[in-house]
């Protein structure tokens, strides 16, 4: 049964923002009360969060489909929908977060280091908001908007500061549960080890985390074995210790030819040249492998290696290549640039940016490409007339129409608004017109304002001041 996984597919999905209410405020003598429709509630966000006590994605990999809740729709008298709670999710520390595509969108180390994989949509704004001198009773509310919906890729890189690698059965879990507390499984057959193992050492006032990379081979860095999964774990450690097995079964095998071998598969997978590395010949106390190891330790030397001959079993040379490592881990610490506290960057929008963009396409059709357009879109109702106006209330402000005829649109042009996969198209009327032809006001329902007493009764005391201004001019004295 599977206990370790470092690479998932996920997909993730934000929670819809609840839809705006049109309601009108009734009570006894009040009819029509005025607009009281309330807020749609924001949708969840997806959060990706590092949590320490989670060391693998195994979760992910049994439960690829992850949604965040939808907002509450908004109600009469005013009241709010409420919003969606955020699914907030574990991740080892050391995930990388990519897209389909390979790209990274977020590193992420450090406990409580947190990425918003999928944002919630917005609440629509209900009638009561919409409200304005202008449009005192708005028959209409703004759909929400629907969440973020997105495949991620999750990669587990362990966060170590020394690497052991080697060949299968080289006695690298060996040497890491004599180092440190780990307790990975050790056997006399290849490929023991088959997820990395993170011990945590000790050495003078030094404390350094060391992992066991496994199934590096010939080809590893192509995919053979299982050197292509877990070397993306070495990508972080500060320290590369070559493990070499001096007390090998295998003819064709030396710990000159095993370490050119690595070698040759750790600069194939590229990153690791200017990693300080460490040589460990270890099984020395076997009487062959104790001979082989004054044998090349000459060679290994002449080619620039610091060299440490160890036995895990036996416990010897151990003490001396803990510290080692640990000046060697002090003086990479030493050499990493101070992290500096996160700097507010300020971009104001410039002077010359209208927010949207319009393209005429080959078809001869206008796109209308911005946040702020294809926002409005898509909280539209489109089987309310009222909205509808509004909708193009909003678009003459940000100038849309302007640049539409500025591009050559004629009436009865095709307009698209948004992605062409999921773009509203209809037909452009303009709706900036001379005053003759203005025979009402855009995005208004004037039956509202006739349907209401007040503004009725309010009309019926003119028309009577006006008849008797009337009577009295009329009025001949004898």
């Amino acid at each position: 049964m599977t206990t370790f996984v470092d690479r998932v597919e996920l997909n993730v999905a934000a929670g819809n923002g609840g839809h705006g209410c049109a309601s009108v405020h009734r009570e006894k003598f009040k009819p029509l009360g005025g607009p009281d429709g309330g807020n749609g509630g924001r949708g969840g966000d997806v959060i990706l969060t590092v949590d320490q006590s989670v060391t693998t994605l195994l979760e992910y990999h049994h439960s690829p489909h992850r949604k965040a809740t939808n907002g509450k729709p908004g109600e009469g008298g005013n009241r709010s929908g409420k919003d969606g709670q955020d699914l907030v999710l574990s991740v080892p520390d050391g995930t990388v977060v990519l897209d389909k595509q390979g790209n990274v969108l977020a590193d992420l180390v450090g406990h409580g280091t947190s990425f918003v994989a999928a944002q919630g949509g917005r609440g629509g704004l209900g009638n009561a908001a919409l409200a304005s001198a202008r449009r005192k009773a708005p028959g209409f509310a703004l759909l929400g908007e629907p969440g973020d919906l997105r495949d991620i890729v999750l990669e587990l890189k362990t966060v170590a500061d020394v690497a052991l690698v080697g060949y299968p059965s080289a006695g690298k879990s060996s040497l890491i549960s004599v180092l440190s507390a780990a307790k990975p499984k050790i056997a006399d057959y290849p490929f023991t080890t088959l997820v990395p193992n993170l011990g945590v050492v000790t050495a003078g006032s030094t404390v350094y985390t060391i992992a066991d990379v496994p199934g590096l081979i010939p080809g590893a860095s192509q995919g053979k074995g299982l050197g292509l999964e877990f070397l993306r774990h070495v990508e972080r450690c500060s320290v590369l210790v070559h493990v070499l097995d001096t007390a090998t079964l295998e003819s064709d095998r030396d710990p000159v030819s095993d370490l050119d071998i690595i070698e040759e598969e750790l600069k194939e997978y590229g990153g690791l040249d200017n990693r300080p590395r460490i040589v460990v010949l270890n099984k020395i106390d076997v009487p062959d492998g104790k001979d082989l190891a004054e044998m090349v330790r000459p060679d290994l030397e002449a080619r620039g290696y610091r060299v440490f001959e160890v036995s895990a079993v036996a416990h010897i040379g151990l003490k001396e290549l803990s510290f080692a490592l640990a000046d060697l881990v002090g003086t990479a610490r030493a050499a990493k640039p101070k992290e500096e506290a996160t700097r507010i960057v300020i971009r104001p929008k410039a002077v010359d940016d209208a927010g949207f963009t319009v393209t005429r396409e080959e078809d001869g059709l206008f796109r209308v490409r911005g946040e702020k357009p294809e926002r409005w879109v898509r909280q539209t109702d489109f089987n309310n007339d009222e909205a509808v106006g509004y909708l193009a209330d909003r678009l003459n402000r940000l100038g849309v129409e302007d640049e539409l005829m500025k591009a050559g649109a004629r009436s009865g042009d095709g307009v698209a608004i948004g992605p062409e996969d999921n773009a509203v198209v209809f037909d452009w009327e303009p709706t900036v017109m001379a005053g003759a032809e203005m025979l009402g006001r855009r995005g208004e329902d004037h039956r509202l304002d006739e349907a209401r007493p007040a503004v009725q009764r309010r009309r019926d005391r003119q028309a009577e001041r006006d008849e008797l201004d009337q009577a009295y001019d009329d009025f001949e004295p004898f």
